[in-house]
């Protein structure tokens, strides 16, 4: 029996994925690369931050009977080579500071089949298109990925925004910081486009962040440490307007959905979200910048079913096709790994 053409496509995603992460590691040859059996995958660690058992036993404060008690319980990050066992440094740093005692019963619960964190109209979409199983829950970046450390999600989508402007690897630092995200992974979904939702034809001639302080516009906002919200407190840093010089509506709006709902009711004159989001409701768009939407999850959940169908179909013709209809979007590097803890 053949395969359809957007099965096999599926299959050669899933193995372009599987491939993409072990080639992104092993670079140089002044990195060492470590196989982990679990999921296949190596984590490159240089040799100054690997620990031998005195070593970490010191670093950590513990004896070294008590450490090899440890080892031998499987409760503390380590790996065995040439008979040797060694200890990454950063690994021990993020699981003290996880608070983890027994990380192996910790890994051994899997988390629930929902992606937390941003709302994404491309992303809704890809997940009923995808038969993935996957279910949604849009409430932030950051709670998503909050709940992701806490093994309450099995993904978090983010775009996340740093007050110094360096957005570029903004949500790479927010992975790699996250405590208990000692084995994160950063897919790229998409980079969007993010500015001001406003009426139709703009009547309040709005333009930038400072215009909206000035005419005292009644802007629509986020929950906090949403990534548009993030956006906003970045753009009022960097031209130096406090948050209450601006006229906030509330209740919030849970989504960008909520967002362009709010402006198009006249309930707020403006609100930030992105093209794709003004487009469907019709709306003036003011764009301010590109970002980054990635998805996170654990290495030991990058090859289980549910997201191995989603990332299957993300890296598809058809979801390239959808982002063009929506707008806003630019799929080019969608499915590529951008960083393994």
């Amino acid at each position: 029996m053949s395969s359809s053409p957007g099965a096999n496509e599926r299959r050669g995603g899933e193995a372009d994925g599987a491939s993409q992460i072990s080639a992104y590691l092993v670079q140089t040859s002044q990195i060492w690369s470590i196989s982990v059996t679990i999921a296949l995958i190596c984590i490159a660690v240089r040799m100054p931050d690997l620990l031998t058992t005195d070593e970490a036993a010191t670093y950590l404060r513990l004896s070294e009977r008590k450490l090899y008690e440890l080892v031998a319980k499987n409760a503390v990050p380590c790996t065995k080579v040439t008979g040797r066992w060694l200890f990454p440094r950063a690994a021990l740093d993020r699981w003290v500071m996880a608070g983890l005692i027994t990380p192996t019963a910790l890994a051994n619960v899997a988390a629930p089949p929902i992606v937390g964190g941003s709302h994404d109209p491309l992303l809704e979409w890809a997940l009923r298109e995808s038969d993935c199983g996957l279910a949604s829950l849009p409430e932030g970046s950051q709670e998503g990925l909050r709940r992701l450390t806490r093994g309450e999600v099995i993904i978090a989508a983010i775009h996340l925004h740093m007050l110094d402007g360096d957005d570029e690897r903004a949500n790479i630092a927010a992975a790699s910081d996250a405590p208990g995200l000692h084995d994160a992974v950063v897919i790229a979904f998409a980079r969007r486009e993010q500015g001001i939702v406003v009426a139709p034809g703009n009547p309040l001639g709005l333009s930038d962040i400072v215009s909206i302080a000035k005419s005292r516009a009644r802007m629509a906002q986020r929950p906090p440490g949403a990534g548009a919200q993030l956006l906003l407190l970045a753009l009022l840093a960097r031209a130096g307007i406090a948050a209450d010089e601006l006229a906030l509506v509330k209740p919030v709006c849970a989504t960008g959905t909520d967002i362009a709902q709010a402006v198009r009711s006249g309930r707020a004159d403006c609100g930030i979200a992105t093209r794709s989001v003004a487009l469907a409701a019709t709306l003036g768009f003011l764009p301010l910048t590109w970002e980054h939407f990635d998805l996170v999850l654990r290495q030991r959940d990058y090859f289980l079913p549910g997201p191995q169908a989603l990332f299957g179909f993300i890296r598809s013709a058809a979801l390239r096709e959808h982002a063009g209809e929506l707008g806003g979007y630019d799929p080019s590097a969608i499915g590529t790994v951008r960083f393994v803890n």
